[in-house]
This record gives structure tokens, sequence and C-alpha cells, in this order.
């Protein structure tokens, strides 16, 4: 049975699901910064996947990244399922500016987690699911 790994549990809040996936939205404000999570129990690496589900991650990576694309205006999408902290199956997809705080290196480690200020976190939230919503997703 798929749980949650209780690190990204407590590192973001759920902002909606895709047919295979949840999408989680890290509650570090450096960054427009999204986690797609495959619902799958004891999946740790994209090739662990079936065929047609390895298919359906890519199908909802592309989407999320080309919605984070437009609505934040990204000068470049990082997509990464590293899996060095948090073993289950993530993949992160983290929109880039050329002026913000890590750029051009990866975020990693780059600068402190900041937090939302009140209300800016649910407003980026909703911004994603306006954007997002239709057959193959679903809002929280």
């Amino acid at each position: 049975m798929f749980e949650l790994h209780p690190r990204l549990a407590q590192d973001s809040v759920l902002v909606g699901r895709f047919p295979l996936s949840l999408l989680l939205l890290s509650k570090d404000a450096n960054y427009p910064w999204c986690i797609l999570v495959p619902q799958r129990a004891e999946i740790f690496e994209i090739h662990h996947l079936g065929e047609e589900e390895q298919l359906q991650l890519i199908r909802e990576s592309c989407r999320l990244s080309e919605v984070m694309t437009s609505v934040f205006d990204a000068h470049k999408m990082n997509v990464a399922a590293l899996g060095n902290v948090v073993r289950q199956l993530h993949v992160h997809h983290i929109a880039r500016f050329s002026d913000d705080p890590a750029w051009p290196q990866p975020i990693w480690g780059a600068v402190p987690q900041k937090a939302y200020s009140e209300g800016a976190l649910e407003e980026r939230m909703e911004r994603l699911q306006a954007a997002l919503v239709g057959d193959d997703f679903t809002v929280a």
C-alpha cells in the first residue's frame, strides 16, 4: 500500500493528483519547486515502474514542466529524480531563473530554505491548480 514518505510530507504540501502521481509543492519559497510522487509502494527508481507507468510519469512530468514554465515564466526547468535522502521515487521540478539564489549551480545546499510569507504559498498553489486542472489532474 502506497504511503508518502514522512520527509516529503513534512517538506511539502499536496497540490493535487495526476492519474499516477501526487503533485506536491515544496515549502521552500526560494524557487517554484514541485515534486511528482508516483503512488506506488516500494518503488525507488523509474525503471522499477512498468512500461506504461514509466510513460505516464513522463507525460505527467512534461505537462508539469510546461505549466511551470508558463505560469512562472521560467528561464530553465530543472527536473531530477535523485533519491539520495528520500529513497521513495519522487521527481523534482524546479523553475530556475538567471537571478535566483543558486543560479547557475544546482539548488541543493546553495542557500538556506526560505519559508513562504503569509498567503504566498496558497497563491502559488492556486496558480498551479488553475493551470493544471483538467481531465488528467484533480485538485487536492
